[in-house]
């Protein structure tokens, strides 16, 4: 290996890594739900959602609306109870507000619930998913002000650079406003973390990888890598007997070459992603999670020159 870097035993800047240099210790993500709806789901821009989406706008494993964000919390730490190691009188959580878009409410709303979360002993960082056209100036004060009490995350949901792709996903935004949401936040110190699905219909490796770079140039933080899943009652079931879907080693193949793209400074916030077992169609390999990272650690392993993409020296 020929990096200039070295991540523990992973041979990528990963989200572990990172925490444990930023706070010392692992963090857990707790799957928080805002009760918000979208802007392609509610008419203002579309009724159906972006094609993938699933009924639970990508916020499947997270906890009921109906609860209040701390019983949310205190459910999800539940969950997840038998992995922590708990650290007396240390906050070992990010509370993420995972489902649909989660800035599409009224301010005095989200300072409601963005505070109670912030308020939790447990909470360490507040981290929350959202669309570049969601971010009015109103919005952006309010986390501005929340980033001065605890570390607040936006996560963008931008999946492709290409407008043809974008049209045929509906995203129902374009690309500029992704540019001046990121501008935006970075202006107020907040870090962004950017969406990108490996997958989608009719996209090529080279599409893929322009979208990398593109990212690169953009000005962000930390990127999650999603394996495309069709899952079922979503409008991209239509497109399964006319689009090709990836095999394990293909998947493989094009992820390493876009953490090889990636500038080095970028944390990998994940690079496969879980599709709920009871809605997945395809790609079914990826209920094997095990499989999939043993897969792509030895592909690592095997390069004879894993350099990485490094702005910085």
């Amino acid at each position: 290996m020929n990096s200039k870097r070295m991540w523990n035993d992973k041979r990528y800047n990963s989200f572990d890594y990172y925490l444990k240099n930023q706070f010392g210790h692992r963090l857990y993500k707790l799957s928080l739900n805002g009760g918000m709806t979208c802007p392609n789901r509610d008419g203002t821009l579309d009724t159906r959602g972006c094609i993938f989406c699933s009924a639970g706008g990508s916020g499947d494993f997270a906890a009921s609306a109906r609860l209040s964000i701390t019983s949310q919390i205190e459910e999800a730490k539940a969950l997840i109870a038998h992995k922590v190691k708990k650290i007396p009188n240390t906050p070992q959580y990010i509370a993420y507000f995972q489902a649909f878009t989660n800035t599409y409410a009224p301010v005095p709303y989200l300072r409601e619930i963005f505070t109670e979360a912030l308020r939790h002993p447990d909470i360490a960082v507040l981290s929350i998913a959202t669309r570049p056209d969601c971010l009015s100036e109103e919005i952006l004060a309010l986390l501005d002000e929340l980033n001065q009490v605890k570390p607040i995350w936006v996560e963008l949901g931008l999946q492709t650079i290409h407008e043809d792709t974008a049209k045929r996903i509906r995203r129902g935004y374009p690309l500029s406003s992704y540019d001046t949401a990121v501008k935006n936040l970075r202006n107020i110190h907040i870090d962004v973390i950017v969406h990108l699905i490996i997958g989608l219909p009719y996209e090529t490796k080279e599409n893929i990888l322009r979208s990398i770079d593109y990212i690169n140039d953009s000005g962000i933080q930390g990127i999650k890598l999603q394996l495309l899943h069709v899952l079922k009652n979503t409008d991209l079931e239509a497109f399964l007997d006319s689009m090709h879907i990836l095999t394990l080693d293909e998947y493989v193949t094009i992820l390493v070459e876009c953490l090889e793209h990636l500038d080095q400074d970028i944390v990998i916030h994940r690079i496969t992603g879980d599709g709920p077992g009871d809605l997945l169609l395809a790609p079914l390999w990826s209920t094997n999670k095990k499989l999939v990272l043993n897969t792509i650690q030895h592909a690592m392993k095997t390069l004879d020159s894993w350099q990485g993409k490094n702005r910085s020296t």
